[in-house]
């Protein structure tokens, strides 16, 4: 455990005068307080605050503090634990969530759009809190489709949360920058 792991980091958060992004270093960070604290420090007043990791081209990390409070994190896989040290760092003390990705790959009736999508992958493990986005437009179901289908990047399933949100523009600027 412990190898290189290539990330990005990008804090989104929702303040009196909209959204901002930011990128978060999180090299060297002993454990998932101080994650917390960078991700409160990138905007001290915001509503709500949200932590994208990317890891690899194949894991995603959310975290979402409610004025810098109550730490949720949802994660696209169990396996970044165990793969990595900043996995194993943000993803310490999740539990897994209460619907399983092979749910998803089940075929669901009457949705002709749905069928058209490529299966969930039955190889990811999502653990965490699968509702922490259900109050902001994006369910459970549709992070879990989003992580779990083949060919999704993290970097796809982040743009498509953020541009749901409202802040999908602030969030490629900063990918530009």
């Amino acid at each position: 455990m412990g190898g290189f792991v290539s990330t990005f980091a990008a804090a989104v958060a929702r303040g009196k005068n909209g959204w901002t992004a930011s990128e978060l270093e999180l090299a060297g960070l002993a454990d998932i307080d101080e994650v917390v604290d960078r991700l409160r420090d990138a905007d001290p007043d915001a509503e709500l605050s949200l932590l994208f990791v990317e890891a690899d081209d194949q894991y995603l990390v959310i975290l979402r503090l409610d004025e810098g409070e109550d730490l949720r994190v949802f994660g696209s896989d169990s396996a970044f634990a165990d793969e990595s040290r900043l996995g194993a760092l943000l993803l310490a003390d999740v539990e897994t969530p209460a619907l399983e990705i092979d749910e998803l790959a089940a075929p669901r009736g009457g949705d002709d759009e749905e069928d058209d999508r490529p299966a969930a992958d039955p190889d990811a493990d999502p653990i965490g809190d699968v509702e922490l986005l259900a109050d902001l437009g994006i369910s459970s179901h549709r992070l879990l489709t989003l992580c779990g289908l083949e060919g999704m990047l993290p970097s796809d399933v982040t743009a498509e949360i953020c541009q749901k949100l409202g802040c999908g523009d602030e969030l490629e600027e900063l990918r530009e920058a």
